[in-house]
């Protein structure tokens, strides 16, 4: 089972998981409170990687969902110190490209620090509408 742990650093929320992220209650649990964050006004958040050794499919829906409600409610999430077996689950999985990833905490506040264009353009997920991509022949308006 994984545990977590939130603080707050500047403004953003670090959520520091520790343990395998396995089958079972972690995902509903967590997502949870992913979204409590968001409606709490939370925009900036860190899902700190560094003590989980291990993912499976619950951890991945769990990540997946939780950058579905960051995304809706305009936030931003980083993973941050993904070992190597984490990295390779989501390289293998091919979802890597819907993350941004920093080597550490500190770099994860660096990036969520930057102006917010620095981190958009990450692709939709799967199954997703395309938001804001359709192109229109009409004029800007004045």
């Amino acid at each position: 089972m994984v545990r977590i742990t939130m603080r707050f650093k500047e403004d953003a929320a670090v959520l520091s998981l520790s343990g395998k992220f396995l089958a079972g209650s972690d995902g509903p649990y967590l997502r949870q409170k992913v979204k409590d964050l968001m409606d709490a006004g939370t925009k900036k958040v860190v899902l700190d990687f560094a003590d989980v050794p291990y993912i499976d499919s619950t951890g991945l829906g769990f990540l997946a969902g939780a950058r579905v409600t960051a995304v809706n409610a305009g936030a931003r999430i980083v993973l941050a110190n993904p070992n190597r077996h984490v990295r390779k689950i989501l390289d293998d999985v091919k979802l890597t490209q819907f993350f941004t990833i920093a080597p550490s905490e500190a770099a994860a506040m660096t990036l969520l620090n930057q102006p917010a264009p620095a981190l958009e353009g990450a692709p939709e997920l799967p199954k997703g509408e395309s938001k804001g991509k359709r192109r229109t022949g009409a004029a800007p308006e004045a």
